[in-house]
This record gives structure tokens, sequence and C-alpha cells, in this order.
């Protein structure tokens, strides 16, 4: 498993999801608190490319061997990219959560979206409170 961290050029949402943000696209992931509560990841289920994801709603499953757990999209778009090696290999998720186990691509819809996001410091006070 990767160690804890919470890198600074990434954007947090409260449901322990990151967005790297880039212009009018983000990946998005879960972060290292995340995968560490879920335990072994074991599988992944993505949505489609093309489908809609709206912040703060669900977009995707991972199952671990404790339970099966939604991921929240931390902002809203259409999904341009999924990550194969992920689905084939789920226990990217726990050992790379911020590198090779990112989730998703997206077209943001809102890009604005991303100031409403925690900054790495605000979310692991989040993570402490």
């Amino acid at each position: 498993m990767a160690d804890p961290s919470y890198p600074d050029d990434l954007r947090y949402h409260a449901e322990h999801d990151w967005a790297r943000i880039e212009g009018d696209t983000a990946t998005f992931g879960v972060t290292w608190y995340a995968q560490d509560a879920l335990g072994e990841v074991v599988f992944f289920e993505p949505p489609e490319i093309g489908s809609q994801v709206q912040k703060d709603t669900a977009y995707a499953e991972v199952e671990s061997v404790k339970a099966v757990s939604d991921v929240y999209a931390p902002m809203s778009g259409e999904i341009t990219e999924v990550n194969a090696a992920a689905q084939e290999s789920p226990e990217l998720i726990n050992s790379a959560p911020y590198g090779e186990g990112w989730m998703v691509k997206v077209k943001l819809s809102n890009p604005s979206e991303g100031d409403e996001l925690l900054d790495s410091d605000a979310y692991q006070q989040l993570l402490a409170d």
C-alpha cells in the first residue's frame, strides 16, 4: 500500500475523492484515506466513456475485501477516458491512488466547481475533525 499523502496539486472532495484539474479537463481518483478505509480493492467498475457525471453523485463502484463502495464525482462533466489498467489490476488503486490508480478523465462542464473543492490542508483538517 502507498504511504499516506495528499498532494498539493490536487483538489479534494469531502467524500474522499480527488481531482487533478488541467484547464477544462480533470482526472479523478480516490484519496489515500479512501483506499486505506476500503482495504484491498479487488474490483473497479467504471462508467461508460461518453456518460455524464454530476458533482456529488456516484459515478463508479469499487469492491474491496470489506465492502462495495460508491465513488463520488468531485466535479461535473463527460467521461472521456477510463483507466483500463485499474480495471485489470484494481490493486493499483491501493498502491498508487494518485498515479497509476486514477479512475477516469473528464471533460468538465463547469470548471469553476473546482473552486468549491478542498485544498490539501483543508482536506487533511477534515480528516482530523
